[in-house]
């Protein structure tokens, strides 16, 4: 499936999957906006994605061996979106006092992961009663630890 893209930037690296067979392609820093909340990355790119489909903004595994926290832990890139793809992670400030034990992600590093898939459009039909199961209103937790 193709998917137009465009660069933003003269710095903006153009998403790909680092191994065959990779779910999402990296997106890698261009800009990098530090207040006080937050720490919000831009790549440089957006993308058209196709009507039926939707990206979803993913950490990627190295987020563990940084202070990074994504804030909306996934974000959506609905089709209708044509505005620069930007991450924004969670500014924990105190831990930025030792940078050698709690690494941060710079300009230049992949800092998420772009998946983009199809969904069904949905028709929620209101009724009286929903049908039972197994699990019914069994919630956090409720499967085991």
């Amino acid at each position: 499936m193709k998917v137009k893209f465009k660069k933003l930037s003269p710095s903006a690296v153009t998403p790909c999957y680092s191994k065959p067979g990779d779910a999402g392609m990296d997106l890698t820093a261009t800009s990098k906006v530090d207040d006080k909340l937050f720490i919000e990355f831009g790549t440089g790119i957006s993308v058209e994605i196709p009507e039926g489909y939707v990206g979803l903004l993913f950490a990627r595994s190295s987020i563990s061996k940084t202070v990074h926290i994504l804030a909306n832990h996934v974000g959506v890139i609905d089709s209708g979106y044509r505005g620069e793809i930007k991450l924004r992670f969670k500014n924990p400030v105190l831990s930025f006092k030792n940078p050698e034990i709690f690494p941060q992600y710079n300009v230049g590093d992949k800092i998420g992961q772009l998946v983009i898939i199809p969904y069904p459009q949905i028709e929620l039909v209101e009724v009286e009663e929903l049908s039972t199961s197994e699990r019914m209103e069994g919630g956090f937790g409720s499967t085991g630890v």
